[in-house]
């Protein structure tokens, strides 16, 4: 039987009373005792008072008393098993607390005897605990949760054992990203859909009818049209989940093979020490550690663009220790330590065992994060580490936010000033009638929903399916291809941004690196010159001695060949044969660029592993084979790789090293020309890399290797400690070899969307990680900064001293474009906030370089919450992540960094230029739609409200229902829907008319479509028009009962042709399923007045006089609205009826 064991945490206090103060009780995990009878003993133990004498076995075995230097500590020990004990340690500096003996004691003094019996009190109160706790766990109902290992602890992996022991102490493999369950469903949906004011309005309405008294008319009419959305609503939730759920059931229903077991297992099923066998093309089911390739070398290459969404291929090795064991000792043999769970995806620690006590490190290049694919052919071995929410990528995923539009807060806002102009409305008729009556706040109440359409519960529904109209007129735009709506619920926003900030690389550049120039301090070399590059390369010996890096001052060719030499052996660049094709795999486009530029001058990677490294050289055929004793690869914190290689024919060791200048200025000798020839390349929009080296003896390297291992197996601050010893070992007094200057191409139609987005208004901000002198080239280059404006630049400002000074020039100078660097982006955030944010807001443009991810990040927020207005931000790297979710909209560019950005915007494009649709088509016609559309809805219900109004007047203020049944259902539905629906295809100018006059973009910014103005002119409309049509029907026929159904037989018939026809009057360009809606919707009206003749008088309704009153009506109701409209564009034309003279046909 399974019992739940508990364990109690004291936390030893000076006294007594703050102990028990901090006794806390956890669940641990449940252990079959029966079946573990050294945990059998060890509970067994706990009903017997703590004694060091009587449990020194227990002491000796399980360490529960640790004395060391003097200092007592008392641990409990969660029992888990015999192998992975999980253990709290308390330590007091006085006395052991847990013996009853005194003369146990060996620092007892006994003038503190109130100690000791403090000491006495807390062991029997503890004992009393202990048995108090074996009682409950022995109360067969108790069913604990289990608890499961936190995740602060190092893992102690054993692959022989683990998985069996520990089954439930980690996380479960299950993927599931439903967001439902059965019990949750349809509270959650319910939830979600009445916090927005009108439905909740709405629901307090339908349910009023379940009460007689304040039953206006058949309870369906109320209920159906809210039940009616939340079904569209919840059917499309619920199939969403159901795909998620199948999905999901599909990853966990992968089979794989577990070494231990010798048979396959759903990937839900696996478990923490399990050993899998990873085939080419599978992807990896949980975060594991590569301990052996079918490939000698012990290498395997795997695909991680579905973690950090990078394309390039990343190399992954098995420490040696593992590589060289059969299965059996794989399995029976080798014990792992895994640092705690983490989100950092690009770091790990631990080390593994063997039974010898041998040990390797692990880092990041042992491991197979979930959902990768292993790429490579063969197979590998790896040992599950973490699984379920312990995964990387688990940790890394964050529950997308909902995000809302500002077009619905407008409507919310809107909604809450009909309603309180329902409830004055409502109190105004009680009070005409007079409050003599004891039920007056009844009629009230019958009052607020008799006019409750004037908030109608269609509104939401429409608002979101005419979303989904504007996400499929984006995903299917054949202009631009593959992009993909990510966040469906705000491409209105589309069509207000203020503010684009936007990455440089990848972005407004290609990302297609082409090496342009090198220079080597005296001389440089560029795409012209290349051809003596390759001349000089040629004459390269023929023997392996001659690729060798000289050491002695010789002429150009020399120095040109040892830099050609080093670049060709400085990079992590793997060839890969695939389909029978070359193709280079790297983390980094620009060394691929090199590596490129080396076999174009005559010197090519030909094959690389682990180990070695062979160079082909062109001219000759030969191939030169170096060994690869250490590789210390690049990072956005050191800026810079390396590399140590041996060359075996001279027993030569060289440290060759590249990165930025400003890392390697401080590491190479000290030279006259590096910083000026950086920034002269910089201002060429060139990526400088200084490239180094340095020769080592066979001491100096053995003393490096030696204090490297050591500080490699460090399970604390392993990676300062590592870089500690580079530093103190390699990176100082390197010889400097030259620069290298890579070009990253403009994106397609850069310079003409840029401009375009700057005619529509919108301030464009570019914040990169480049140099000041880079950023500033790609600014001219891409038209960012105009030809002769002013650029303001700010770098290095490091103290807040004077930094005010600054901004008081920016504030005079509003049409400049500030260029600063993070450096001083940084001091500004800190010390002036809101000064600096207040002062470069209304600049047209803003180049922040050396900017790191968070202060992307911060600016997003920062411009969002100063000024209020939209955001977007748009990038293509893992690095733009954190800005493109903090703005308004995120845009990610899949591009040669991979789909990370991509997958966390909002939509998805392939290049820059498709943003200036998005923004100046899409983005106008989503907007203006959506507020048309809104307003009309609004406007429908206010016109049923009105001739509501105008009866319960007429009716000597009774609170009774004009409209009742079906004819309220249908008016909100099928008589009206789908013709006030399809102004989500209307458009008010051509699509070519957007781009050449991209300053209609202005006006949308300024909510003229949608705003408090707008509202109230669409009221007085819908006023007039609910007067006209219900007074000249009660005109026509008359308000007493026996005239009743010809009252509504008329009102009814012009209410709805009057929506029909003000359809019709606000749609600017037709279209096929714009007449056929109206088609359709007037015939099934006429077809159905038949089938109502509880509502309707039928036999009034044949006479030509009810034919010439209802165009009477028609008439009054609509022509001085069509002719007072007609006027005021005449008098007042909006921007786009200017510019309409000048479309060519």
């Amino acid at each position: 039987m399974n019992r739940s064991v508990d364990s109690f945490e004291v936390h030893f206090e000076e006294d007594l009373d703050s102990a028990l103060d901090n006794i806390t009780f956890n669940n641990r995990s449940t252990t079959n005792l029966e079946s573990n009878p050294d945990l059998n003993q060890n509970v067994s133990s706990l009903n017997q008072p703590f004694d060091m004498k009587d449990n020194s076995s227990i002491s000796d075995k399980n360490n529960y008393i640790n004395n060391n230097n003097g200092k007592e500590s008392f641990e409990m020990k969660t029992f888990i098993n015999s192998n992975s004990i999980n253990r709290k340690s308390f330590s007091q500096d006085t006395h052991p607390l847990l013996s009853n003996d005194e003369n146990l004691d060996p620092h007892n003094n006994n003038s503190d005897n109130n100690s000791n019996n403090r000491r006495t009190i807390f062991t029997n109160i503890s004992l009393i605990f202990n048995k108090f706790r074996l009682n409950l766990s022995n109360l067969a109902p108790f069913n604990y949760k289990n608890e499961k290992i936190t995740s602060t602890q190092d893992r102690e992996i054993h692959p022989n054992k683990t998985s069996s022991d520990d089954s439930n102490l980690y996380s479960s493999n299950q993927i599931s990203n439903a967001k439902y369950n059965a019990f949750t469903f349809i509270p959650t949906l319910l939830y979600e859909q009445f916090k927005f004011f009108y439905n909740l309005y709405f629901l307090i309405v339908a349910l009023s009818q379940a009460i007689p008294v304040l039953r206006i008319g058949y309870l369906s009419s109320y209920v159906a049209p809210l039940c009616f959305v939340l079904t569209v609503t919840m059917s499309k939730e619920a199939l969403d989940d159901i795909q998620r759920r199948r999905r999901d059931k599909e990853s966990n229903g992968e089979l794989y093979e577990v070494l231990q077991e010798r048979q396959l297992v759903p990937s839900k099923d696996l478990k923490v020490g399990d050993l899998l066998r990873i085939n080419k093309g599978n992807r990896v089911p949980a975060d594991m550690v590569l301990l052996k390739s079918s490939e000698s070398s012990g290498e395997s290459f795997i695909k991680t663009d579905q973690l950090d969404g990078e394309t390039d291929w990343k190399l992954r090795i098995a420490p040696a220790l593992s590589q060289k064991l059969s299965e059996e000792e794989i399995i029976n043999t080798l014990t792992i330590v895994a640092s705690p769970p983490r989100k950092e995806i690009h770091s790990f620690l631990g080390k593994i065992y063997k039974n010898d006590s041998t040990s390797n490190p692990l880092s990041i290049d042992n491991t197979l994060w979930a959902n990768t694919v292993l790429a490579s052919t063969g197979s590998c071995i790896g040992c599950v580490i973490y699984t379920g929410k312990d995964t990387r990528q688990s940790m890394n995923t964050t529950s997308s936010k909902v995000k809302v539009g500002l077009l619905e807060i407008e409507i919310n806002n809107v909604s809450k000033i009909l309603c309180a102009s329902v409830f004055v409305l409502s109190v105004v008729l009680v009070a005409f009638a007079g409050f003599h009556n004891s039920d007056w706040y009844i009629d009230i109440m019958r009052y607020l929903i008799l006019f409750s359409t004037i908030i109608p519960v269609s509104l939401r529904v429409n608002l979101d399916l005419a979303k989904s109209v504007y996400s499929y007129q984006i995903q299917n735009d054949a202009l631009i291809p593959e992009t993909i709506v990510r966040t469906s619920t705000i491409p209105e926003d589309l069509g207000r941004i203020e503010y684009l900030l936007s990455d440089k690389t990848g972005t407004l550049t290609q990302n297609d690196m082409e090496l342009k120039k090198i220079h080597l301090g005296t001389v440089s070399y560029t795409s012209e010159t290349f051809d003596l590059v390759a001349q000089y390369i040629s004459l390269l010996g023929s023997n392996a001695s001659t690729t060798q890096p000289s050491t002695s001052r010789r002429d150009f060719s020399t120095r040109v060949c040892d830099l050609i030499v080093t670049l060709a052996l400085c990079h992590n660049v793997t060839p890969v044969f695939e389909d029978e094709e070359l193709t280079y795999q790297a983390a980094s486009p620009d060394e691929v660029a090199i590596v490129k530029f080396t076999e174009q001058v005559g010197l090519s990677l030909f094959k690389r592993d682990r180990k070695s490294i062979t160079l082909l050289h062109e001219s000759t055929g030969e191939t030169f084979d170096c060994e690869i004793l250490n590789m210390f690869p690049f990072n956005s914190d050191t800026k810079r790789m390396g590399i140590i290689v041996h060359f075996k024919q001279k027993e030569e060791y060289w440290f060759l090293q590249k990165g930025a200048d400003t890392v390697m200025a401080k590491i190479v000798e000290n030279n006259e020309w590096l910083e000026e020839e950086t920034d002269n390349m910089a201002r060429e929009g060139l990526r400088t890399l200084v490239i180094g080296r340095r020769k080592m003896s066979k001491k100096e390297y053995d003393n490096f290797s030696s204090d490297y291992h050591t500080a490699s197996l460090s399970m604390t601050n392993r990676d300062d400690q590592m870089a500690e010893v580079i530093n103190k070992h390699l990176e100082h007094d390197l010889e400097l070899l030259g620069l290298t200057g890579v070009e990253d191409k403009l994106q397609k139609d850069v310079k003409s969307s840029i401009e375009l987005l700057r005619n529509a208004g919108i301030k464009i901000w570019m914040l990169t990680g480049d140099k000041v002198e880079t950023a500033r080239c790609v600014s001219l280059n891409a038209k960012l900064i105009s030809r002769g404006q002013n650029v303001i630049t700010i770098t290095k400002l490091n103290r807040p001293e004077g930094a005010l000074s600054h901004l008081d020039y920016i504030k005079t100078n509003q049409n400049s474009c500030l260029l600063i660097d993070g450096e001083s982006l940084a001091m500004f955030l800190t010390h002036y906030r809101s000064e600096f944010f207040e002062a470069v807001v209304r600049l047209p443009a803003v180049i922040a370089c050396r900017c790191t991810p968070q202060q992307k990040a911060d600016v997003a927020l920062l411009i969002r919450e100063i000024t209020g207005k939209r955001v977007c931000c748009i990038g293509d790297g893992g690095n733009d992540v954190s800005m493109i979710q903090c703005a308004d909209v995120g845009v990610g560019i899949v591009g040669k960094e991979g789909k990370q950005a991509s997958l966390a915007a909002d939509f998805s494009v392939t290049q820059f230029c498709h943003i200036t649709k998005l923004f100046l088509w899409h983005g106008r016609n989503s907007y203006k739609r959506s507020a048309k559309l809104a307003q009309f809805v609004m406007h429908r219900g206010l016109v049923i409200a009105v001739c509501q109004t105008v009866y319960s007047i007429c009716s000597k203020f009774e609170p009774l229902a004009l409209y009742q049944g079906w004819l309220m259902v249908g008016y909100a539905t099928c008589y009206t829907m789908f013709p006030v629906f399809s102004l989500t295809l209307d458009h008010d100018i051509p699509e070519s008319l957007s781009k050449i006059y991209p300053e209609l973009y202005r006006d949308l910014r300024e909510s003229k479509s949608l705003s408090y103005r707008t509202f109230f002119v669409w009221c007085a409309l819908s006023c007039y028009q609910g007067c006209v049509i219900q007074n000249l029907s009660q005109i026509f026929t008359s308000v007493n009962e026996i005239d009743f159904t010809k009252m509504v037989a008329i009102s009814f018939t012009a209410l709805i042709l009057n929506e029909l026809i003000m359809v019709a009057l606000e749609i600017y360009s037709w279209n096929p399923i714009m007449i056929w809606s109206q088609a359709a919707t007037l015939i099934f009206f006429m077809g159905s007045i038949p089938f109502l003749s509880d509502y309707y008088n039928l036999k009034y309704m044949c006479h030509v006089l009810y034919f010439g009153e209802l165009f009477c009506i028609i008439s009054i109701s609509i022509l001085p609205v069509w002719a007072s409209k007609f006027l005021y564009r005449k008098m007042h034309p909006p921007s786009h009826t200017k510019v309409q003279a000048f479309v060519t046909v």
